[in-house]
């Protein structure tokens, strides 16, 4: 019996980008893994849709850490140390950081960027940062922002444009500062990291709300009726009088 074998996430995102509960769904899982690798001082600087791969139970799995880097080398005794030196552009175009493409230091907030540009790539359908050059792309990380969100996604959940900008910020300090953080982000879009209850679009929500509060001005005036209608009547000005008995006093 022959294994599905798992996929790309490049090969996962449609042209028109993912709807807004399954690009959660993937990103809380990205974001949880990078994670766990930046616990151990290990930053991936190569994060890009071709390295992440997601499996037939949809479980995401990062790999392809060949340009990794150990931020702590003292931390693994006899382990192999790839630093950064000035000058040195590592990454792929597209998907690198600010100080990747000025071949400045990178830390695990070099990540952070990447999986911003990952994010909004999910959500879209397409490249943050999409030029027809790769210098073109570099001068875009470096002095552009990335268009509005537009995709598939993009009208339910406006918040997760908000983290992905975030994430994609030109300064690491202006960035989330850790992937844990992202993932608190997401599950607080989502309300739970398992479930998210989402509108299908806005245009959908606005068909129901003018009939509902329509609908509801109506219960409104008949409740002011009918409770008008059972009220007694107020006593005349000059009120009559019935004589009910025969006896004095």
């Amino acid at each position: 019996q022959t294994c599905a074998l798992p996929i790309s996430l490049r090969q996962r995102i449609p042209a028109s980008g993912m709807p807004a509960r399954k690009a959660i769904d993937l990103a809380v899982q990205l974001a949880n893994g990078l994670a766990a690798a930046h616990e151990q001082g290990i930053v991936h600087r190569d994060l890009k849709p071709e390295n992440i791969f997601i499996t037939r139970n949809g479980r995401l799995k990062i790999l392809d850490f060949g340009l990794a880097k150990l931020h702590r080398p003292h931390s693994l005794e006899g382990s192999t140390v790839v630093e950064t030196h000035a000058g040195q552009v590592m990454g792929t175009v597209g998907y690198m950081s600010p100080e990747q493409v000025k071949g400045d230091a990178a830390d695990h907030r070099s990540d952070i960027f990447s999986f911003g540009s990952i994010l909004y790539e999910m959500v879209n359908g397409q490249r943050a940062f999409k030029r027809n050059t790769g210098a073109e792309t570099m001068t875009a990380i470096l002095n552009e922002e990335p268009p509005e969100f537009t995709g598939h996604g993009a009208p339910a959940v406006p918040e997760l444009e908000r983290i992905a900008r975030h994430c994609m910020e030109k300064q690491p300090g202006q960035r989330f500062q850790s992937a844990q953080d992202i993932a608190f982000a997401l599950e607080s879009v989502s309300g739970t990291s398992s479930a998210l209850v989402i509108p299908a679009s806005v245009p959908a929500r606005k068909r129901w709300i003018f009939p509902a509060i329509a609908a509801l001005i109506l219960v409104a005036a008949g409740g002011f009726a009918l409770g008008a209608w059972l009220r007694p009547e107020a006593p005349a000005l000059h009120p009559m009088l019935h004589r009910i008995t025969f006896r004095r006093g």
